[in-house]
């Protein structure tokens, strides 16, 4: 499930993440970048149960090339036992894109470190 609103996509998903619905919501985003330009994305995971181990190329690194020029900041709000997976899955430290992760009970503290102007950059 996804949806825009003032520049923040946010991006919804429960249960055990598959990879059509990775590509599925990886497409929209593209197209609603295109369409509205920079763009901050807020990602919910509720009653997560990890990524399906089943085939494809999870390893496609081809929205990131397209979309992370136009991505300002991405922040990621699920349980802590999948911090460090998520994180690796999001590329924090590889990618550009400021990324940061929040327990549930600090969603309100996540918007707003999403939603707060960009630091400048030495």
């Amino acid at each position: 499930m996804i949806n825009e609103s003032d520049g923040v996509l946010t991006v919804r998903f429960t249960g055990k993440l598959k990879l059509a619905e990775l590509q599925a919501a990886q497409q929209k985003a593209a197209e609603i970048i295109e369409r509205t330009g920079k763009v901050r994305i807020f990602c919910i995971a509720e009653d997560f149960l990890g990524w399906e181990k089943c085939g494809g190329d999870w390893g496609d690194l081809s929205f990131q090339a397209k979309c992370d020029p136009f991505i300002e900041k991405i922040a990621m709000v699920s349980d802590k036992k999948w911090e460090d997976m998520a994180l690796l899955f999001l590329a924090k430290g590889i990618r550009k894109v400021p990324i940061e992760y929040f327990s549930p009970a600090e969603t309100s503290r996540a918007r707003a470190w999403l939603t707060a102007p960009l630091e400048s950059l030495p």
